[in-house]
């Protein structure tokens, strides 16, 4: 079986990312590549958009989050999310037990003898009347009836786990502010949710096997669980074994993939690339060292900004009052320094609608 090294892996997830060559496709399109945007931080997405695709507009992205072409809502590890209207709908049902047993894992304590169900439901009367809540007022309006669990237990499990809810706009548009406001999925969008497969069959797992192996592989099924949070997933990949390859790993791991999928040469050149807070690209893998250092691996989970040189991660970046600031994690060459400044400055341009081009290198 074919050894895929680290590099080798590293220039396939930059394809695939659309990080090795910028792409030229819609937005929407390029939303649905990807699998969605992790964006709990709301404008992250847009940084992690312009580094993706040629002549990137967020206004465009604004328009789509505004007619409900894309959502915002709670899905893969429980982490908010920006995906098509169409994977929301046709992902959501599958996601539901990964979420309710999430929000448990961190407050069952609280909701130790609440029936779920009876939540739901009463969550799902108080939204009927087509009003926006936050997490805070939809528990409010339950807690009489579960004063114990406290309104946040009680909101985090309605919110992100029992009622499949989108965040409305303002929220998630470009260079606004709004807070969270939740409307249930299917009235925003219109159409009902499609509903779990009957007879044990399992089509969304096993899409969702081929779609994360099209925006991130080649990769190990624990990659596949650590990007979803599913369990439940090895009778999927079993399901579709035959319509895919394998190799291995340097630590000898299987790795899966579509057999059409891009592998690039390893050797291909990898341009200088400014990554937002929790981009999927660092974060859809249990092993991350395609792309960083484990010595850096928190940097992923702390919500840093990440540089990429030569496809790895080599620097964070922050932004206050127009400049751009690198922070190196080693020395750069003078050749990735020019390269880095220059790319900083496009950035610090596109975020400050071109008032600003000032980057700033730390030592």
């Amino acid at each position: 079986m074919t050894v895929l090294g680290a590099r080798a892996l590293n220039r396939a997830t930059l394809a695939r990312q659309l990080l090795l060559d910028r792409a030229d496709m819609p937005v929407l399109d390029a939303v649905a590549h990807l699998g969605g945007l992790q964006a709990q931080e709301p404008q992250e997405p847009f940084v992690g958009l312009r580094s993706r695709l040629r002549a990137f507009d967020p206004a465009q992205l604004s328009a789509l989050l505004a007619q409900g072409g894309v959502v915002r809502t709670h899905l893969m590890r429980r982490t908010v999310h920006l995906v098509t209207a169409d994977d929301a709908l046709a992902w959501r049902s599958r996601h539901d037990a990964m979420l309710r047993q999430r929000v448990l894992g961190t407050y069952r304590r609280e909701l130790d003898g609440v029936d779920l169900d009876e939540l739901a439901a009463a969550g799902r009367a108080v939204m009927a009347d087509g009003e926006p809540r936050s997490m805070s007022q939809l528990a409010r309006e339950v807690a009489d009836r579960w004063p114990a669990p406290g309104t946040r237990a009680l909101g985090e499990m309605l919110v992100a786990a029992l009622i499949p809810m989108v965040q409305l706009p303002p929220r998630g548009l470009w260079r606004t502010k709004g807070g969270v406001r939740n409307v249930p999925m299917a009235s925003w969008l219109g159409r009902a949710i499609d509903p779990p497969a009957k007879d044990g069959a399992d089509p969304v797992g096993e899409a969702l096997v081929r779609r994360y192996l099209a925006a991130f592989g080649p990769a190990a099924s624990a990659d596949l669980r650590a990007w979803s949070g599913l369990a439940g997933l090895p009778a999927a990949i079993a399901a579709i074994r035959e319509e895919l390859v394998t190799f291995r790993d340097e630590r000898g791991r299987e790795l899966l993939d579509l057999p059409e999928a891009p592998r690039p040469d390893p050797d291909t050149p990898a341009s200088v690339r400014f990554l937002p807070a929790f981009d999927n690209a660092i974060l859809g893998y249990q092993d991350r060292t395609r792309i960083i250092d484990d010595a850096h691996r928190g940097l992923s989970v702390a919500g840093a900004r990440i540089v990429l040189v030569d496809g790895r991660v080599a620097a964070t970046w922050t932004v206050e009052a127009g400049t751009v600031t690198v922070t190196p994690l080693s020395r750069f060459s003078r050749t990735d320094r020019e390269t880095v400044a220059e790319q900083g400055a496009a950035l610090a341009a596109f975020l400050s609608d071109n008032d600003s081009r000032r980057v700033e290198i730390t030592d």
